[in-house]
């Protein structure tokens, strides 16, 4: 019996061959996979042949070849569709693999190599190219632990095994939560519910086997029933559900994991001499320093936090007018918010979701990149792991780029969220290898026969992941090792937040907000009432969103705590934190921070990234033009292709001329005060 994980996949565009994977081969390729690696870095470790570039840095740049395509995989279909199989497998992976990780970092003999290297770096003859990535892998050693010895080096690989034992049990502890948990609605339930919002409690209903419908915590449902339903107590039953995830109690709660999280992240940053975790992650990133990064969401805060308080009384005041005494609760914001976009912007989101077609938005996406990057995209009939994917060839001038998997629909096996992963890299090194890129999301599914309809906010979801995948796709670099999105944390999100930018262009929505049933475009006016209001409950969002930034960094920047749900609350009330108004993301389910060590200490990135687009897309503004041709070269040259393949500081100035500052991030938000 052969393995198609291991054999050499030779169909269209060498895509995996999902029809043929089943479960159980898994675990015997991560088997062989894992030999062949050890096999391959130990032959490094031990060539007798005085370390060069090739036989040390390009040797180990192709030593996991077998591992990173089984992986690759795997932990796609772990995220985006998981079973118990798959869950089970992943917990056994998780020490494993970080056992192996280890391994490699902390190899004393490859260390040397590299660290000569770095030492005679200036006699090597490297392109500036190589020479980065000499400087990153001498930096990822470092930082791994290879310097260690003894009791710490041995001590540093027990705290990595175990971190990932842990971030996997948060993250399938969260997905059961979020998977088990529903609710019947009855059809008086069911008053004063948008057409979508039924038909997407319908399918929810029908996904878990059920007649009727059912409100799941799946956000793209949850949201718009806390947007929409009148009845306040279902509405409290809901939201303090959504809130609950992860600290429930029993078996998938989640609080005493991140609180032996922190104290081991804490005890890693300390076996290489740094004061805190917050210190030891934020040092090669752009801020560099937990004090630069409180700045900068101190500096947005506090008119933030004016602007919800202010809208915040309007929102009680209406709620009084209902007849409804007492404070504003957190499930009562957005049905108060969307009843006031209605009554002030004339904003009814039953008019606008016709106009978002998800193969409309699609389309969209797609337009904006052939009108800058000269980018095409042909639909393409192969088998994928899931009938909802899809999958696009990639081509400009006739020319190979990649393939696009989009996935794009809400399920009880797919984790909440959106992001971007790649089931491979670009890379030149050993041939020029073309990416396959994939976007998840978690929108809701239309009941058959019926087009899927995205709100404003999930069409912007689908510009800002397509933001991501055209960093990898059009990224145009030798090593995989700082390819694509494998840049600083805070520097990963500007393509994608820039991106953004194209779906508010008028002429975009001209041309493919049309209605799905009548093909009509957008009425102008709707447009306008639409960009007019896109401003609209900004001290909401940027409030939800930098107090979770700012837990996140308390919880890093000192000694680790025992209780982290206590520092989070003396976090919040330091910060005078709205009443009406609770995390974006709870630390029980604060999976940005706490299923793996991507975001720790990096949640502020999204806004560190937003002051970058803010003043990136006025650079095309200044040009009088959207889609103006140079400067999109200049995006795709010194930002989308160049990786990792210099500092991020360096790659934006390269293309904007300087850095920017705050100012127009807070104007982008509707956050500074008006000037006479």
């Amino acid at each position: 019996m052969t393995n198609p994980l291991l054999e050499p996949w030779t169909g269209d565009f060498a895509l995996p061959p999902f029809a043929a994977i089943r479960d159980s081969d898994f675990a015997p390729a991560f088997d062989a996979a894992l030999a062949e690696a050890r096999a391959n870095i130990a032959a490094i470790a031990a060539n007798s042949e005085t370390p060069g570039f090739a036989n040390t840095i390009e040797a180990l740049e192709l030593a996991e070849e077998a591992l990173n395509r089984v992986a690759g995989v795997f932990y796609n279909l772990a995220g985006a569709d998981s079973t118990p199989e798959r869950e089970a497998l992943q917990r056994d992976l998780a020490p494993k693999m970080a056992a192996f990780s280890s391994e490699v970092t902390m190899n004393a003999a490859l260390f040397a190599r590299i660290e000569a290297l770095w030492q005679g770096r200036d006699a090597l003859g490297l392109s500036a190219e190589q020479a980065r990535v000499l400087e990153l892998y001498r930096r990822m050693f470092v930082r791994a632990g290879a310097a260690l010895d003894g009791r710490a080096r041995d001590r540093m690989a027990q705290i990595k095994e175990r971190l990932a034992v842990l971030s996997t049990a948060f993250t399938q502890n969260l997905l059961a939560d979020e998977r088990d948990w529903w609710m019947p609605l009855t059809e008086d339930d069911l008053d004063g519910l948008p057409d979508f919002v039924v038909a997407a409690a319908r399918s929810a209903a029908e996904e878990r086997g059920r007649a009727g419908h059912v409100l799941t915590l799946s956000r793209s449902l949850v949201v718009p029933f806390l947007q929409f339903s009148p009845r306040r107590d279902l509405r409290e039953k809901a939201y303090e559900a959504w809130l609950a995830r992860g600290a429930n109690g029993g078996e998938t709660d989640n609080r005493a994991l991140a609180a032996e999280i922190l104290k081991l992240r804490e005890e890693r940053a300390h076996l290489l001499g740094y004061d805190s975790f917050a210190a030891y992650k934020l040092e090669p990133e752009m801020a560099k320093t937990p004090g630069a990064v409180r700045e900068l969401l101190m500096r947005v805060w506090e008119p933030a936090r004016a602007k919800a308080m202010a809208d915040a009384e309007v929102l009680t005041a209406m709620m009084h007018e209902d007849g409804i005494n007492g404070d504003l609760e957190p499930w009562d914001w957005r049905y108060y918010a969307e009843k006031r976009r209605l009554a002030e912007h004339d904003l009814d989101e039953n008019e606008l979701k016709p106009y978002f077609g998800l193969e409309a938005m699609t389309k969209a996406a797609f337009d904006c990149a052939t009108r800058l990057f000269g980018l095409e995209f042909r639909p393409l009939d192969v088998s994928l792991y899931h009938p909802d994917a899809q999958a696009w060839e990639v081509t400009r001038d006739g020319r190979h780029i990649a393939v696009f998997i989009g996935d794009y629909f809400a399920r009880s096996s797919k984790r909440s969220g959106a992001w971007c992963s790649a089931l491979r890299e670009q890379r030149k090194l050993g041939g020029d290898q073309r990416p396959i890129v994939v976007n998840v999301c978690n929108f809701a599914k239309p009941a058959k026969g019926e087009p899927a309809l995205l709100s404003w906010d999930d069409a912007r979801t689908l510009f800002h992941e397509f933001g991501h995948a055209l960093h990898q796709m059009l990224s145009d670099v030798t090593y995989g090792f700082i390819s694509g999105t494998s840049v600083a944390r805070d520097f990963v999100e500007l393509p994608s937040q820039l991106y953004e930018h194209w779906l508010e262009v008028p002429e975009v929505l001209d041309r493919h907000a049309r209605h799905v049933k009548t093909d009509a475009p957008m009425p102008a006016a709707l447009r306008d009432r639409l960009l007019a209001a896109s401003t609209y409950d900004q001290g909401f969002a940027t409030v939800e969103y930098v107090a979770s930034a700012l837990v996140d960094l308390a919880f890093h920047d000192g000694p680790a705590p025992a209780d982290p749900m206590a520092v989070q609350a003396d976090v919040l009330d330091d910060i005078g934190m709205p009443h009406a108004i609770r995390m974006r993301h709870a630390t029980p389910h604060f999976a940005h921070v706490f299923s793996g060590d991507g975001y720790s200490s990096g949640y502020y990135s999204y806004m560190w990234s937003e002051v970058m687009d803010a003043d990136a897309f006025e650079a095309f503004r200044e040009m009088g033009d959207a889609f103006d041709a140079a400067t999109a070269k200049r995006l795709e040259r010194h930002i989308l292709s160049a990786g990792g393949s210099a500092e991020a500081d360096r790659l934006y100035t390269a293309f904007r001329g300087r850095m920017p500052g705050v100012e127009p991030l807070l104007k982008g938000r509707g956050l500074l005060e008006p000037t006479a």
